[in-house]
């Protein structure tokens, strides 16, 4: 292997690992308040329907495919279902709907 390519690499690791760890580091032995420890609680979920919501009414020209593949995936969410389970029940669900 090139000598540049493996420091690129490496590089490029460290770019990635170090503003990842800093804030580990530098923030562990602060407590922070308990509403701000809620709000960070619930960025993820925040930030997956952000992702989600616009993939839904943008799938396909038809409004309803979308529409039925949420509705699909979150009922089975709801059965406590693994990820893979839901995601394979959206799309067969989609596969359906599609024959008709």
């Amino acid at each position: 292997m090139d000598k540049t390519i493996l420091f690129m690499i490496i590089g490029m690791g460290l770019v990635t690992y170090i503003p990842r760890m800093i804030p580990l580091v530098a923030l562990s032995q602060l407590k922070l308040p308990v509403f701000v420890q809620n709000v960070l609680k619930n960025v993820p979920f925040a930030t997956l329907g952000a992702l989600i919501v616009p993939g839904v009414f943008l799938i396909s020209e038809d409004l309803m495919f979308g529409i039925i593949g949420a509705i699909a995936a979150t009922l089975i969410a709801f059965t406590g279902a693994n990820v893979i389970v839901v995601v394979m029940g959206a799309i067969g669900t989609l596969v359906l709907y599609s024959m008709l």
